[in-house]
C-alpha cells in the first residue's frame, strides 16, 4: 500500500505557487523571472522554467539550512528509500562522494577501496587524509571488462588490513554488474567497518524485484545514488543516503554545508521532489516496463551473429548480481572496437549509446525508453554486423585488462600537493603520479597520485587513447603530459 503522503511534491508546488503569484523579483538570478533571459533559449525552452529558477526565499526553503518544503521533501524521500536521513544533492554523485569520505574518514585512517572506484571517491580521499588501501575486482578477459569485488576479495581485504574503520564498494558498476552486498555488509559490521557504497548506477534497485537490492536494503551505512543517470531527475541531481546509529548525521550536515553551493538549482531539486514521488507511487509498472524492454532487446541482440549481450548467467554464481536494463553490447568479433561501433552508430544510425571501451558498447535502458526506440537499436545492430570486417583482418589490439598493483610510494593528498611537473607520459616510467589519471567513461582510475607509473601503464592509456578513448587526467599539448613528482 502506497502511503499517501508519498504523492505529495512540496518543493516542486511550492516553487508553482509562488511563480504563478507573480511577485516582483528584487532578488538573484538576474533573469528575473526568464524577463532578462535570451530569446533564443527562452524560444527554445518555453517561458515556464525561468518561473522556477529561484533564489533561497521564505516560501522556497533553504538547501543549507532546510526548515520547510526542502525538509519536508527530503523526509519523503528518505521514507521512500528506506533511509533515515536523506540529502538532496545539485552537484551529481561527486559531491556525494566527497561527503561520503570526508563525513566518516579522518586523516590518517585506513580506507579500503576496490579499484574499480570512480576518481569522485578517490578525490574525496585526497581531501580527508585518509590512507586507502586498494584491492582488486574480478576482470572478465573475454567481455574485457571489470565486473566487481567477491564477498571473498573484500574479506582478505579486511583480514590483511586489520586497521581499517572504512570499506568504500562501487556496486553496481557501469555495466550494471552489483556486489554480493549483503555478505559483504554482514562480514564488515562483524569487524565494526562501516560501509560506503558509490550506488551511483542504482538508484531504481529499492523500487523493483527482479533488481538487486539497493545499498541500504543491503545494510549499508551510506550510500550515494545518481538520480538523474537512471530516474527522473534532471543531469547533477542526486541523493545521498545514511542509514543506522554509526554514521554521525551532524557531522555529514555539517560537510554538506561546506561542499554545496550556497545558491543551488531549485530547478534540480524539484525533479529530485518529483523523481521520489514517480518511483514511490509508480516505480513497479515503470521499471518493469523498462525490465521488459532490457530482456527483449538482449535476446535479439544474442540471435545476431557477431554480437553478445551478457546476462546474469555469464557472471559467476553466487558472486554478484546484474542489473538487466545495462545492456553490455560485446562487439570485438566484428573486427570492431567498442569505440567505432559507438561512432557507426552515432553518425550513420543517429544512436548515442552511453558508453564505449575496447570491446562494447553500454546501452541503458530505463523509464524513459520505448519499444520503437530499442527496435530501431535492435536494426542498426543488425545493419552493423552485416557488414562489419571478420576478426581474421582485425588489427591487433592490446589486452584491456587495466594495470594494477603498482607499488605506492607516499599517500595520495601528500602525492597531489607535492611539487610536481608535466612530463609526456611516453617518457614517465618509473616517476611518481601527481594526479589522478583515468579513462573515460567510466572514470576509474588507471594511476593513482603517490603511485608509481609503470611501463604496463603507459602502454595501456596510449594504446586505448590509439583506439578511440579519452584519457582524463592528462595535459594535451604536443603529446600527451602527465603530472609528476619532481625529482
Amino acid at each position: 500500500m502506497i502511503p499517501e503522503r508519498q504523492y505529495r511534491t512540496p518543493l516542486f508546488d511550492a516553487l508553482v505557487s509562488l511563480a504563478e503569484s507573480r511577485k516582483i523579483s528584487f532578488h538573484t538570478p538576474g533573469h528575473k523571472s526568464g524577463k532578462g533571459i535570451s530569446t533564443r533559449f527562452r524560444k527554445f525552452v518555453g517561458p515556464k522554467i525561468f518561473t522556477i529558477d529561484l533564489t533561497t526565499l521564505d516560501e522556497v526553503d533553504c538547501l543549507q539550512r532546510p526548515v520547510g518544503v526542502i525538509k519536508e521533501a527530503q523526509e519523503l524521500a528518505a521514507e521512500a528509500y528506506g533511509a533515515d536521513h536523506s540529502f538532496f544533492l545539485i552537484n551529481g554523485t561527486t559531491v556525494g562522494n566527497h561527503a561520503m569520505i570526508l563525513s566518516t574518514a579522518s586523516p590518517g585512517d585506513e580506507i579500503l577501496v576496490a579499484r574499480n572506484a570512480h576518481k569522485s571517491i578517490l578525490t574525496g580521499v585526497i581531501l580527508s587524509g585518509a590512507t586507502p588501501r586498494f584491492f582488486p575486482p574480478v576482470f572478465d578477459e573475454g567481455l574485457g571488462i571489470l565486473l566487481n569485488v567477491t564477498g571473498e576479495q573484500a574479506r582478505d581485504a579486511m583480514e590483511r588490513h586489520p586497521n581499517a574503520k572504512l570499506l568504500a564498494l562501487t556496486s553496481p558498476n557501469y555495466y550494471g554488474v552489483a556486489a554480493d552486498l549483503r555478505a559483504i555488509v554482514s562480514e564488515a559490521k562483524r569487524r565494526g567497518i562501516l560501509v560506503l557504497v558509490d550506488e551511483a548506477h542504482g538508484p531504481h534497485f529499492h523500487f523493483h524485484r527482479s533488481l538487486p537490492p539497493s545499498a541500504l536494503d543491503a545494510g549499508a551505512d551510506i550510500c550515494v545514488q545518481s538520480t538523474h543517470k537512471i530516474l527522473g531527475g534532471m543531469t547533477q541531481s542526486s541523493m545521498l543516503h545514511l542509514k543506522g546509529p554509526d554514521i554521525e548525521y551532524p557531522r555529514v550536515v555539517r560537510l554538506l554545508h561546506l561542499l554545496q553551493s550556497t545558491s543551488p538549482s531549485y530547478i534540480l531539486m524539484a525533479s529530485l521532489d518529483l523523481a521520489r514521488m514517480q518511483m514511490a507511487t509508480e516505480g513497479e509498472k515503470l521499471l518493469g516496463k523498462a525490465v521488459d524492454l532490457a530482456k527483449d532487446a538482449r535476446d535479439r541482440v544474442n540471435r545476431i551473429p557477431g554480437l553478445f549481450c551478457f546476462g546474469e548467467a555469464h557472471l559467476p554464481e553466487g558472486a554478484f548480481t546484474l542489473d538487466v536494463t545495462k545492456l553490455t553490447i560485446c562487439v570485438k568479433e566484428l573486427g570492431l572496437s567498442g569505440f567505432e561501433a559507438s561512432a557507426i552508430l552515432n553518425a550513420e544510425f543517429g544512436i548515442q549509446v552511453e558508453m564505449a571501451d575496447l570491446f562494447n558498447i553500454l546501452v541503458i535502458v530505463s523509464i524513459g525508453d520505448r519499444k520503437d526506440d530499442l527496435d530501431r537499436l535492435v536494426g542498426a545492430l543488425h545493419n552493423l554486423a552485416g557488414r562489419a570486417a571478420r576478426p581474421t583482418n582485425q588489427r591487433s589490439i592490446v589486452s584491456a585488462k587495466p594495470p594494477m598493483g603498482h607499488r605506492f610510494h607516499l599517500p595520495p593528498r601528500d602525492a597531489f600537493f607535492a611539487p610536481s611537473e608535466h612530463l609526456p607520459l611516453a617518457k614517465a616510467e618509473g616517476r611518481i603520479s601527481s594526479d589522478i589519471v583515468t579513462i573515460y567513461p567510466p572514470g576509474i582510475p588507471v594511476l593513482v597520485p603517490g603511485e608509481e607509473v609503470g611501463a604496463s601503464t603507459i602502454h595501456y592509456l596510449l594504446s586505448l587513447a590509439s583506439h578511440g578513448a579519452r584519457i582524463d587526467g592528462v595535459l594535451e599539448l604536443d603529446e600527451p603530459r602527465i603530472r609528476v613528482l619532481c625529482d
